[in-house]
């Protein structure tokens, strides 16, 4: 496994496989890798001939006041990681490599439909910085696929969206969010949690899943669903950021007669700010 930090030399690479004619699978991660990113590059090397990982801790989607100074940063291990995986190239950029004018009055990109509602309305420019460092990357590296989790599931559709609108070839795969047995999503975060909050963390998934259930069955009262998972948070301890029901597609208030819906939450338990979604397919 090559590792390159330069963007010159990351396209170098990149452009003797595809004129060789390789496809191209890029997954792009903050590092401090676990078993939720070892997922998506699983997948992606099933749906490409070269796989491509990202390690970039991007500063602009990190809003004020939050840990951007103290994101665990573990590039060694990562790489072990990486070359176990059978991964090709890891790409890790400096701050400067993917900013080359500096932070201040950088090229933006939006996406105005994602970006203010959900997590986007408490952590303002967070999903302008996710929308403008992907967009970097699929323009450095054309893959021909790039692979997503899950967990992350605005920042799934915000970028599917961005692919969409901006016309880049490039195919956006998914994977199921990966859990510890208890249920809890994994996420490089959960170091932040003490002993007593991981024993209360896996509450935040079974809320949801009980708030899927009611609409599975046919519930059609979104506002009393979404502020009883409220209450139901509170209570285990968590302090809800927001508890929305939305379809599926875009992220949307749904419609009476929409079918493919999906719950979302982000909440505070102690420290740590956790997220996490559950699919509904409603009965009617």
């Amino acid at each position: 496994m090559e590792t390159v930090a330069r963007p010159d030399t990351l396209r170098d690479r990149l452009r003797a496989w595809q004129s060789d004619g390789q496809r191209i699978a890029l997954v792009p991660t903050m590092g401090n890798l676990h078993a939720g990113h070892l997922a998506l590059i699983r997948k992606g090397r099933t749906l490409a001939d070269r796989s491509v990982v990202s390690v970039f801790a991007n500063p602009t989607q990190f809003v004020s006041g939050e840990d951007f100074e103290r994101y665990p940063r573990t590039l060694e291990a990562d790489a072990r990681l990486l070359l176990d995986m059978g991964v090709d190239l890891l790409f890790a950029p400096e701050i400067g490599d993917l900013y080359p004018h500096g932070l201040a009055g950088h090229v933006r990109v939006e996406v105005p439909a994602l970006d203010h509602i959900l997590c986007g309305a408490s952590r303002p420019g967070h999903f302008t910085g996710v929308a403008t460092v992907v967009t970097k990357l699929l323009n450095l590296m054309a893959p021909d696929v790039t692979v997503f989790g899950q967990k992350d599931y605005q920042q799934l559709v915000l970028i599917r969206r961005l692919v969409a609108d901006l016309g880049f070839p490039v195919s956006i795969e998914s994977v199921d969010t990966v859990r510890e047995a208890d249920g809890l999503a994994l996420s490089s975060r959960n170091r932040y949690l003490s002993t007593e909050e991981r024993a209360v963390a896996p509450g935040l998934y079974r809320v949801l899943r009980q708030a899927a259930e009611v609409l599975r069955s046919g519930n059609r009262d979104y506002a009393a669903v979404e502020a009883g998972a409220g209450s139901d948070l509170e209570a285990l301890g968590f302090r809800p950021d927001y508890f929305a029901v939305r379809r599926a597609s875009d992220l949307m208030v749904p419609r009476q007669t929409d079918i493919d819906l999906i719950v979302l939450t982000a909440a505070w338990l102690g420290h740590t700010r956790l997220i996490d979604n559950a699919a509904v397919q409603s009965s009617r």
